[in-house]
C-alpha cells in the first residue's frame, strides 16, 4: 500500500516532463506566432508532429507571409502550407516567391500557381526574379561549342554573329513551356533566316537591327516559359565567300563531266577508226583474192578459143605502157600483173 504512492508520484513526474519537453520545443514557435498574429496554436503545432509536418517550417513561413501583407485572403493558410509540404513542395520558397510577386506588383501569380510550379520543378523564386530582372542568353549557347551563327546573304557572303536575348519569365506559361534552349535554338533559325532572305551581306552590315526586328516580329517566344524583351547583335564579323566556292567547286564538276564526255567520244572515234581499218583490210583481201582468179580465168579463156593470142599480147603491152606511165609519174609500180605470172 505505500508503493501506490510511490507510482503516483512517478507517473506525475513523467507527465510534467512530457509537458515540459512539449513546451520547450513548441513554446518558442507559438510566442512567434502569437507575436506575429500568424494564428497558429499550440496544439496546431503538435497535430503538425503528428501529421509528419516540420511545424518550424510552416511556422516560419507563416510568419513571413504575415509580415509581408499575405494573409489568408491570398491562399497562403496553415492549410495550405500543411498540404504544400505533404506534397513535397518547398514551402518557404514559394512564400519568398509571394512575397518577392507582391513587391514587384505582379498580380498573376497567387499562391496555388506558385505551389504548382514549385511542384513542376522549377525555381519559383528565380522565375519572379527573372520576371522582374530580365535574363540575358547568349546565342550561341556557351555549351553548344559554336563561336558565333554563320548565314550566308543571297550573294553569297558568309555573315558570322554573335546575338544577346533579353528574356523575362512568363509566368502563365512556365508550367509545360519550353526552356532556355529553345529560345536559343528559334532565335538561331531566325537569325539564319533573315541573313538569307538579305540581298547583300553589305545591307545586314550596314543595319543590323534589321535582323533584330525581323526576329522578333515572328513571335519565337510562343509555348515557352519566358518572354522575348530584345534582340541585340553583339557582334557580326564577314566570312568567307560560299557563293564563289560553291561555283568554283560547280565549275570544277562540270569540267570533269565535260572530260569524261569526250574521253567517252574519243574512244568511240577510235573504236570507229579500228572498225574503218579492219573493213579496208578486209575489202584488200577480197580484191587480192579477186585478182588470183584473173590467171585462172585468162588460160580458161585461151583454152576454149575466147581469147586469141593477140588480143592476149595486146593486154601485156597495155599493161606494160600503164606501168611506165606511173613510173614517169612518179608513182609506185604496180604490183606484177596476174596475168604475167
Amino acid at each position: 500500500m505505500n508503493i501506490l504512492p510511490l507510482i503516483i508520484l512517478g507517473v506525475a513526474i513523467l507527465f510534467l516532463l512530457a509537458i515540459f519537453a512539449l513546451v520547450a520545443r513548441y513554446l518558442r514557435l507559438w510566442v512567434q506566432s502569437y507575436a506575429s498574429s500568424a494564428g497558429i496554436g499550440l496544439f496546431d503545432m503538435v497535430a503538425m508532429s503528428f501529421k509528419k509536418v516540420n511545424p518550424a517550417v510552416i511556422v516560419r513561413s507563416k510568419i513571413m507571409a504575415v509580415q509581408a501583407g499575405l494573409g489568408d485572403s491570398s491562399g497562403v493558410t496553415c492549410q495550405a502550407l500543411e498540404a504544400h509540404y505533404l506534397a513535397g513542395g518547398r514551402v518557404p520558397l514559394v512564400v519568398q516567391a509571394l512575397i518577392a510577386a507582391k513587391k514587384a506588383k505582379i498580380a498573376e501569380l497567387d499562391f496555388k500557381r506558385a505551389a504548382a510550379i514549385d511542384l513542376a520543378g522549377r525555381n519559383v523564386r528565380e522565375a519572379v526574379q527573372t520576371s522582374v530582372y530580365p535574363k540575358v542568353i547568349d546565342c550561341p549557347g556557351k555549351n553548344s561549342g559554336r563561336e558565333s551563327l554563320d548565314a550566308v546573304a543571297k550573294n553569297g557572303i558568309q555573315l558570322k554573329v554573335k546575338a544577346r536575348v533579353t528574356v523575362r519569365t512568363n509566368l502563365y506559361q512556365l508550367i509545360g513551356g519550353a526552356g532556355e534552349e529553345t529560345i536559343i535554338a528559334r532565335v538561331g533559325e531566325g537569325i539564319v533566316s533573315a541573313i538569307g532572305s538579305a540581298e547583300k551581306h553589305s545591307d545586314v552590315l550596314e543595319n543590323p537591327d534589321v535582323i533584330s526586328k525581323t526576329v522578333l516580329g515572328r513571335r519565337l517566344d510562343a509555348n515557352t516559359a519566358f518572354e522575348i524583351v530584345s534582340i541585340d547583335i553583339a557582334d557580326i564579323d564577314v566570312g568567307a565567300n560560299i557563293g564563289a566556292r560553291l561555283q568554283a567547286d560547280q565549275a570544277e564538276a562540270d569540267t570533269r563531266v565535260a572530260r569524261a564526255n569526250a574521253e567517252g567520244r574519243r574512244a568511240m572515234a577510235v573504236a570507229k577508226e579500228q572498225e574503218m581499218i579492219a573493213s579496208i583490210e578486209e575489202s584488200r583481201a577480197g580484191l587480192v583474192e579477186a585478182e588470183a582468179e584473173v590467171p585462172k580465168a585468162v588460160a580458161e579463156s585461151l583454152a576454149g578459143g575466147q581469147l586469141g593470142i593477140y588480143d592476149y599480147y595486146r593486154l601485156r603491152n597495155m599493161q606494160a605502157d600503164t606501168d611506165m606511165r606511173q613510173s614517169i609519174a612518179g608513182g609506185t609500180t604496180s604490183a606484177p600483173s596476174a596475168v604475167a605470172s
